[in-house]
Formats: C-alpha cells, structure tokens, sequence
C-alpha cells in the first residue's frame, strides 16, 4: 500500500458506513441465514453426544462497528433445538469494548437464554491462546465458531491449527471467509501486496485454509454459500455510495482520491471482469460468494 493511502479500518466512521452499504447491496446475510437454519442444525446434532453442558466459544475479532452479533443468538437458537435440556458455557473472544457492550445489550433484550453462561474475554484471538496456555487449561470445547475473524490475526493458519486442538472428540470448528473462488479471490490475488494492509488484515480465504488442512490430513467438510454484490455504483465517477463502496472492496480509506491513476484503472477494470463479476440488465454484480468449512477434532 503506497503511503498517500490508508487503510479503511483507521477511520471507525467510514469503516461503518461502507460496511452497512455493503450490508445493503449484498445478499451475504440472507445465505448465512440460510445455511443457519438450513444446513447448521444438523452439524450442531452431531457434537456433544451424551453431555449434560457443552463448551462453546466464539470467536468475534471484528473491527470496531461491524454491529452486534444476532447471528450468533440465531445459532444459539437452532443448538438449543438439537440439545434442549444441555446447559451452555460461552466463552466470547473479541478485543473491541464497544463490541463487546453491544453483544451484552443484544443478549440482556434476549429472552431465554438463562441456560447460557457468558464469559466476556476482552482480547484477541492470540492473546486468548496466550492466555490458555500460560494457565495450562485442560477444558475441551465442543462448538468454536470464527465468521469472518481470520482476516484480522497474525497466522490465520497457526490460529486454526491452536483452535483445533482445543475440540472435544465430538467437537466442531466452523470457519466462514470469502470463498476462494469468489471475486474477493481473485481480487486479493491480483493487488495483494498493493492494496491489502497486511499488518491490520489479511487476504485469506477459504481456499487457503483448505490448502493448509490438505497438507495435514486434517478432516473437514466444506460448504460453498453463493452471495452478491451490486457495485454498479463504483463506476460512477464521483458516487458517494460507489465510492463507499471501492473503500470496502479495496480496504483503502477515499480509494477513489487516494490511488494512483494507473492502480485505481487497474482495480476497476478487474472489479468489472468476468473474474470478478458478470453484468446482468446492465447491473455490475461481483461475486461475493462464501465458503463455510467444518472442522473435525484432532485424531
């Protein structure tokens, strides 16, 4: 990243309004909801078998104004109907205060949930292991859930193997990123080194972590969730929303009036390929496509 730009996660304010416009554009939230309820309610029947508790983490390392999680009570929700008389200890890892409040509001207007014990843990991904394993914990967990948190630590593949080793015989790891054959891939591919800031983020996918799971015959299955963006918008010279827009797809704060000349006709023209996107009545749509894997415990 040259130095006349800066990353999107420095500016919180920005960061949020790109985010909800992208929120808005975007079908991502609709096929998360679908593999919830659709395809999650049967990986969540599988763990646990025979417990009167289960141990359950989440992993949220989110920049400062993503929201709250409602996702995660929804899965809660769909756990509670393939273990209705199970108690449930949830350990919540995120390093943003204002995050952390946000959940806690979420859950205290939340009825029903007297069978969950929350543990906030004010701290990243790495200063949690870190902490595990200075104090020589023992505790198995049986459900651990990172939705689009690996973008954000140091070794997402090292992250994962740490996780891993934390599952019971009958746990489960769920990881949800970009697929790798998203336009988000290709994308990454193309202006790593040019675009992504690579000490606050990182350009992993799903197809990275399968990479890193094939080479240790690890056991995993994996879900494809096709999504989509409308990013018309950012070939509008001067269109304040496709300018939010570029911010978030690049990670670049005022992309527009930041880039090079040459960079920025570069990243549009793949933005627009067929790589990328495909156009539909005139429509720029890029291919935001999800990958979900599931992760089996250390044999």
């Amino acid at each position: 990243m040259s130095y006349a730009m800066r990353s999107l996660v420095e500016d919180d304010k920005r960061y949020l309004k790109s985010f909800q416009l992208f929120r808005e554009c975007s079908s991502e939230h609709q096929c998360m909801q679908d593999f919830i309820h659709v395809i999650l309610p049967d990986i969540l029947a599988s763990i646990g078998e025979g417990k009167a508790n289960l141990n359950v983490e989440v992993e949220q390392i989110q920049p400062a104004g993503t929201g709250p999680r409602e996702v995660d009570l929804e899965m809660f929700s769909e756990l509670r109907l393939k273990h209705l008389a199970v108690t449930v200890d949830n350990q919540v890892v995120e390093p943003s205060a204002q995050q952390l409040h946000l959940y806690k509001v979420l859950v205290s207007q939340k009825p029903n949930l007297d069978y969950i014990k929350f543990t906030w843990n004010k701290m990243t991904a790495t200063e949690f292991e870190k902490d595990w394993r200075e104090k020589n914990y023992t505790k198995k967990m049986d459900f651990i859930h990172m939705i689009q948190m690996l973008y954000y630590v140091k070794d997402p593949c090292a992250t994962v193997s740490f996780y891993q080793s934390l599952l019971d015989k009958k746990g489960k790891l769920l990881i949800i990123l970009v697929s790798g054959e998203s336009g988000w891939g290709k994308h990454w591919k193309t202006f790593k080194t040019q675009l992504c800031n690579t000490e606050r983020s990182h350009s992993v996918t799903t197809g990275d972590i399968k990479t890193y799971l094939d080479s240790k015959t690890v056991s995993y299955q994996s879900y494809e969730l096709p999504s989509q963006i409308d990013i018309t918008e950012c070939f509008t010279k001067g269109n304040q929303r496709g300018e939010l827009l570029l911010d978030f797809l690049t990670e670049v704060l005022n992309f527009s009036s930041t880039a090079p000349a040459e960079l920025k006709a570069r990243a549009l023209k793949l933005l627009r390929h067929p790589d990328c996107s495909k156009e539909v009545e005139g429509r720029v749509i890029f291919n935001n496509t999800l990958g979900v894997l599931v992760v089996d415990p250390l044999q």
